[in-house]
């Protein structure tokens, strides 16, 4: 098993000095070519029916500052059947991505028919008189501590304008749920009563999340060429991708440890600790998008996934599957004639893209919009890994778990959750289904 500081990243160049300086406007014609925009974000599902209008909105200033600066949200409530004023609160917290929520996409992510009867999630939560507060952030890329005080500031408003004493229930998507599962604890910890009896994690990377370190180094690969607002390299290297991310680079040379390259992963991980690692106090469920039995993708490890030049040969990439763990493993280079060259080398990291979770077509994103082709078991790879999205008790640094484990066959205690439900299969990071809705719907109800 890898151990602290040992998983690491090592860059090879090959052009340590220019012969001559590069032609003018050469950059920028290399620029030209390399993918732009931000990308390594669950796309919200395209539809043509309208988000439900909200009963109410609420505009959240951050509970408690961080680093000095009040984070801000908004909230969008929607009564359950047969309320006129707040009385079940739900409050769910939305995903990671750049820049601000768009709650009315959030809404369609997760109320989507799902199959076989094509039965939507949100709407049924309201129809068993659940009122669902869709909580989003001013800039979901910030520091995970700050939204944590907007979510905090949420349910002191739901507590507020609650009529009854119903407990509320709290919860997020994706890194929405590390948010809203920090606030809780913090708030405990500030001896401050949240009135909440369930906490409940859609695929959230509680212990780490995952994007191919070949494809972050792209990310700062393209800005330094072409650096634009937003770009994908801006979301990376944002405060919640450092956060969130067990493996994260912090430019296309960085050679060193990937899982302890990011002061505020540690940051966010010891304010975890000193708050007690999760709230105590709720009842803590979540769902997760990967399988349960240890079943990955068919994804190979170190395998090519695409060698992209671009005409005349100005630039060029190749992109490889993340090999399992080993030393100096090819994960792909990528090179600016005569600007940048260079190939880039793991050790003991381990195979994520195939491993059990909720994928995110990152590969696909990449090769779509270098519009080179690629095998279609290729697109998507693990985002947030089944043992990472049901809290399997591992140190969230060092990673001391098999990604295949069979969870089914686990004893409940060894999870930091006090239940459970993984998807039939590796479904979309994100993705509302079947046996995740039903069994969410069963636990609320």
């Amino acid at each position: 098993m890898a151990t602290q500081g040992a998983a690491r990243i090592d860059v090879e160049r090959l052009l340590e000095q220019e012969s001559e300086p590069a032609p003018a406007g050469r950059a920028q014609q290399v620029a030209a070519v390399l993918p732009k925009g931000v990308l390594f974000a669950t796309p919200a599902p395209g539809t043509s029916r309208a988000a439900r209008v909200p009963d109410a909105e609420w505009k959240l200033t951050s509970a408690w500052p961080h680093r000095g600066q009040s984070a801000t949200g908004t909230a969008a409530v929607h009564l359950g059947a047969g309320h006129d004023r707040l009385t079940r609160p739900m409050i769910f917290a939305d995903d990671f991505g750049y820049g601000p929520s768009d709650l009315p996409a959030l809404w369609h992510r997760l109320d989507t028919p799902y199959p076989p009867h094509h039965h939507r999630l949100l709407a049924q939560l309201l129809a068993q008189g659940i009122d669902v507060v869709l909580l989003g952030f001013g800039v979901r890329h910030t520091h995970l501590q700050a939204n944590a005080g907007v979510a905090a500031a949420c349910v002191r408003r739901a507590v507020a304008e609650r009529i009854g004493d119903a407990p509320l229930i709290v919860g997020g998507l994706g890194v929405g749920g590390l948010v809203t599962r920090y606030a809780l604890a913090e708030m405990e910890t500030r001896g401050e009563d949240h009135q909440t009896m369930t906490y409940l994690s859609y695929d959230t990377p509680h212990n780490g999340a995952w994007i191919p370190l070949i494809l972050q180094q792209l990310a700062y690969f393209a800005e330094s060429l072409g650096p634009s607002e937003p770009g994908q390299a801006g979301l990376i290297r944002s405060p919640a991708a450092q956060q969130a991310l067990w493996g994260w680079v912090e430019s296309v040379r960085y050679s060193g440890p990937v899982a302890t390259a990011s002061p505020l992963r540690a940051e966010f991980l010891e304010d975890l600790r000193r708050a007690g690692w999760f709230p105590a106090g709720p009842r803590k469920l979540g769902v997760a998008n990967g399988a349960a039995d240890g079943t990955g993708r068919n994804v190979p490890p170190d395998d090519l996934v695409f060698d992209w030049s671009a005409p005349g040969g100005l630039a060029g990439a190749t992109v490889r599957t993340q090999p399992d763990r080993g030393a100096n493993r090819h994960i792909g280079g990528m090179r600016a004639v005569p600007m940048w060259a260079s190939r880039s080398y793991t050790t003991d990291v381990a195979s994520f893209d195939g491993a059990p979770g909720g994928t995110l077509a990152s590969y696909g994103m990449i090769a779509d919009r270098f519009g080179v082709p690629i095998q279609n078991r290729y697109r998507s790879a693990c985002f947030v890994p089944s043992v990472s999205a049901v809290a399997l008790q591992y140190d969230p640094v060092e990673w001391t778990v098999d990604l295949y484990t069979d969870i089914t066959a686990l004893s409940p205690e060894q999870s930091q959750l006090d239940d459970y439900q993984c998807d039939a299969d590796n479904s979309e990071h994100g993705q509302v289904t079947a046996t995740l809705a039903e069994w969410i719907l069963g636990q609320l109800g």
